[in-house]
């Protein structure tokens, strides 16, 4: 007798919920299989898109983000299952003769089920007295970037981003919230002036995540880099704050499913960044310093990343700060 979800009891679940230890019935009229593991895979533009189901039997599902899929009740529909359900029934006891109280452990495999992992940590954003560690701008955003741009006459760089920003400062923009992270990021990395660096960075600070990711990109470097600099003057708790903006996008999500896959995916890429290691050495091998250092910077940037997040599996916080002490020589040299 086969298996299948029509003559076994069964339930729907989302995707995303997916766990090893669950069972799953695959396409057809097999029996439930016990899932090994579950992966995500990503489309071209990086957004999470299918996953990979493996089971215990070396099978393969593969599921699309937001379907449903049926799975049993945690019991393989193995040759135990088959006679559990086929089984004529027993005869009853003889009223007349005593029962033995039952002592022995029923016949048949246990089932091991592995524990399920943990749920992906919340986090919450800093609350109006954390925020009040971010001072209030100086003046306009163009007045703030007039006077970090005066204490460095004849950095033609700076200069160049200050005046363009002084035009007029549209935080709807992207290509402007670029410019601003980019100055300070020219600040504090080549200019060593943390100072006028922070009070740029906090200009994009303050924004709030309006889900727009490229406009975010800026904000989030904004934000890496301000940890950084507060880190190393002792500012722990101003730099708490950094960090706490920094995952805002990771605790606003509120449906379960998108949250588990955009917890997966975000762990990924922290326990696997891209440290730019192959263009860093094509670069030195070519002799090419200008483009070695254009990577470095990008390193660099990754590396603040990773640090305002608290390190991750594969680098912790100690590793990273000597790291990023290297990348800091390399780019300043």
């Amino acid at each position: 007798m086969t298996h299948s979800p029509a003559t076994q009891q069964y339930k729907e679940k989302q995707a995303g919920d997916l766990q090893p230890g669950d069972f799953v019935f695959p396409p057809g009229d097999g029996p439930a299989a016990e899932i090994r593991a579950v992966e995500v895979k990503n489309d071209d533009y990086g957004v999470p898109a299918l996953l990979l189901v493996t089971t215990v039997d070396g099978g393969t599902i593969s599921v699309a983000v937001g379907s449903s899929v049926p799975v049993g009740d945690g019991v393989p529909a193995g040759p135990g299952a088959e006679a559990s359900v086929d089984a004529p029934d027993q005869a009853e006891p003889d009223s007349s003769t005593p029962a033995e109280p039952d002592t022995e452990a029923p016949a048949g495999p246990a089932v091991v089920v592995p524990p399920r992992p943990e749920t992906p940590p919340t986090y919450t954003g800093p609350s109006a007295e954390e925020l009040a560690l971010i001072p209030e701008p100086d003046g306009t955003p163009e007045a703030v970037v007039r006077a970090a741009a005066a204490q460095h006459k004849g950095k033609n760089g700076v200069q160049v981003l200050a005046e363009r920003l002084a035009k007029g400062i549209n935080t709807k923009s992207g290509s402007c919230l670029r410019d601003l992270s980019d100055l300070a990021f020219d600040l504090c990395i080549v200019l060593r002036d943390p100072d006028h660096a922070l009070a740029v960075a906090d200009l994009l600070n303050v924004l709030p995540f309006d889900g727009n990711l490229d406009r975010w990109a800026s904000i989030e470097r904004a934000l890496a880099l301000s940890s950084f600099i507060c880190r190393e003057a002792g500012q722990s708790e101003r730099a708490a704050v950094y960090e706490k903006l920094l995952r805002a996008p990771e605790s606003q999500e509120e449906d379960p499913f998108k949250a588990r896959i955009n917890a997966r995916v975000r762990q990924r890429s922290l326990n696997e960044p891209n440290l730019y290691d192959k263009e860093i050495f094509r670069a030195i091998d070519n002799g090419n310093h200008e483009a070695e250092r254009e990577w470095r910077f990008l390193r660099l940037e990754a590396l603040m990343f990773l640090r305002a997040h608290g390190g991750s599996k594969t680098i912790g916080e100690d590793e990273l700060a000597r790291r990023i002490g290297n990348e800091l020589e390399s780019v300043r040299a």
